[in-house]
């Protein structure tokens, strides 16, 4: 195990350059585990002890109203961490974190990483950099939650998807419609009738969790009108 996790972790941006006997104390204690689609990694108000790494399948955090509808916070893709900002304040996590796919995790616990930062400023700054990237982009939904519409947001992540400079083609939805609709901060009901506008107006084609765009110029004059 302890291998197959230096391989893993010596990849990633924040442990890339670690020098070997760090990534080797890192390894020492981090733990593999494997989850099945819809397990609960940890529930909102579980105190957070470390952090985890995603290394396949697909995580979604989310908080839950009193009333039992969703918002998706984040999705967490290969490759992604999470969970350092609550180790860092030794508080409990703010959020649910659920599989959507099969999953393979790995853990590194608090006490010996935080030893570590201690002792590695490049590595407290590296993690500090992704901390304040993923702000960056949690901030930057929240200014899209508040200040475009439904049709915007749903336009401008298919533009996002579809790729800079791309003209045309076809964005496969990484989760399903009901999760995505949540991750816009729409309902269901309204990413549906938002699909079927841009049908309609810009005559995408939704084939499941596959999307056709044969012109982005209509999405993005969409937009525009909007």
């Amino acid at each position: 195990m302890q291998a197959s996790a230096i391989r893993f972790l010596q990849h990633l941006p924040l442990f890339a350059s670690c020098s070997p006997e760090h990534l080797q104390q890192i390894a020492n204690v981090t733990t593999e585990h494997r989850y099945d689609k819809g397990a609960v990694l940890f529930q909102r108000g579980d105190r957070c002890d470390g952090m985890h790494v995603l290394v396949y399948g697909k995580v979604k955090l989310s908080v839950s109203s009193r009333s039992g509808s969703e918002k998706v916070v984040e999705i967490i893709y290969p490759g992604q961490s999470f969970g350092e900002a609550i180790m860092f304040m030794a508080g409990s996590y703010p959020v649910m974190a659920q599989t959507l796919e099969d999953a393979l995790v790995l853990f590194v616990p608090a006490e010996p990483l935080l030893a570590l930062l201690d002792s590695d400023p490049q590595l407290a700054r590296r993690m500090l950099a992704g901390l304040s990237m993923r702000l960056h982009g949690l901030l930057q939904d929240v200014a899209s939650y508040s200040l475009q519409g439904a049709v915007a947001r749903v336009v401008s992540y298919l533009l996002q998807a579809l790729g800079e400079g791309e003209h045309a083609g076809a964005v496969t939805l990484p989760v399903n419609k009901q999760v995505m609709a949540s991750r816009l901060n729409l309902t269901p009901e309204t990413f549906s009738r938002v699909l079927q506008k841009l049908s309609e107006q810009a005559q995408i084609t939704v084939e499941g969790r596959e999307i056709h765009i044969p012109d982005a110029n209509k999405l993005q004059q969409l937009i525009e009108l909007t």
